[in-house]
């Protein structure tokens, strides 16, 4: 299957969205995890030993729908949960992205988010983002601000390491070509709660099928974060299905995703798909208390125009 794929001066965006895990993935789970950093190495362990949901625990239902069934109605409220009472988060976010046949390195960035809220019809606090690239090299330094309804829509970007001395700063279409290079989505999808909708569309869209398979897994973690797994298997490759095997971790103590991975239909049977995307949100914090200044340009703690 091939996604379509759209990309930024380098930006790393992404979305996330659903998963379970079985102890025959567990060791493609572990070999796959974001790479090496002193703060956040090996952040997913452990999947393996993550046992088995008891069978009494989830309904009777149509034959592999039982457990998706499940996961979309905990995703419903991961999604009330995030628009009634989280405001804000910070997180590191490491993703990767399979991009023109390529699956890329780990990409490791600092973020904070603002959720959109509406009161009375009014928008109260408008979707905001800022993201400070830590790593690989050849990204490190790189900072992205985005607000909604300022700077006429527009993302504020400049790169880091040596092109950041030459470069300026720039305005760009969140969803132009400079914007879009080397992404699949544009920046205004990034975030939890734009995984927790993506999460439920897809897993509506899989419903429709006879021969979807789920399955959960309590015990897995990601980092230092307990988690319930889930598993969503598409053995058909439809035009309209996105992914062979999907797995979401849902966080047990905050009820939000944290990570998703998607892969494509193997080659041969019973063989291992390539990653189409990844994306962990590590050491999630939630309603930090992030003001304007977090998503100002012009913060002393920032170097768009240094």
């Amino acid at each position: 299957m091939k996604t379509p794929r759209r990309q930024f001066l380098g930006l790393s965006t992404g979305l996330l969205t659903g998963g379970l895990i079985s102890n025959a993935i567990a060791s493609r789970v572990a070999a796959q995890t974001p790479g090496e950093h002193p703060e956040w190495a090996n952040p997913v362990h452990r999947v393996a030993n993550a046992p088995s949901v008891p069978k009494a625990s989830v309904p009777q239902d149509e034959p592999g729908k039982a457990a998706l069934r499940r996961g979309l109605e905990m995703a419903r409220q991961s999604l009330e949960i995030s628009r009634n009472d989280v405001r804000d988060y910070t997180a590191i976010l490491v993703k990767r992205e399979q991009i023109g046949g390529t699956v890329g390195e780990h990409e490791y960035m600092m973020i904070k988010v603002r959720n959109r809220k509406v009161s009375g019809g009014q928008l109260i606090q408008p979707f905001s983002v800022y993201i400070g690239f830590l790593k690989p090299a050849a990204v490190k330094g790189r900072e992205v601000i985005y607000v909604e309804n300022r700077n006429d829509g527009k993302l504020v970007a400049h790169e880091g390491g040596f092109k950041g001395r030459f470069l300026p700063t720039v305005n760009l279409p969140v969803d132009g070509m400079l914007a879009m290079r080397g992404q699949r989505y544009p920046l205004t999808e990034i975030g939890v709660e734009k995984m927790i909708v993506k999460l439920i569309e897809r897993g509506e869209k899989a419903m429709r099928h006879e021969d979807v398979t789920c399955e959960f897994r309590k015990g897995a973690k990601l980092k230092d974060r307990v988690c319930t797994v889930l598993e969503v298997t598409q053995p058909t490759q439809r035009p309209d299905a996105e992914f062979y095997q999907a797995q979401v971790f849902m966080d047990d103590q905050l009820n939000m995703p944290i990570r998703y991975v998607a892969y494509h239909w193997p080659d041969q049977p019973g063989g291992q798909g390539e990653v189409i995307e990844e994306y962990n949100y590590l050491n999630l914090k939630i309603n930090v208390g992030l003001t304007d200044a977090d998503f100002d340009p012009t913060n002393k703690d920032y170097n768009f125009y240094s």
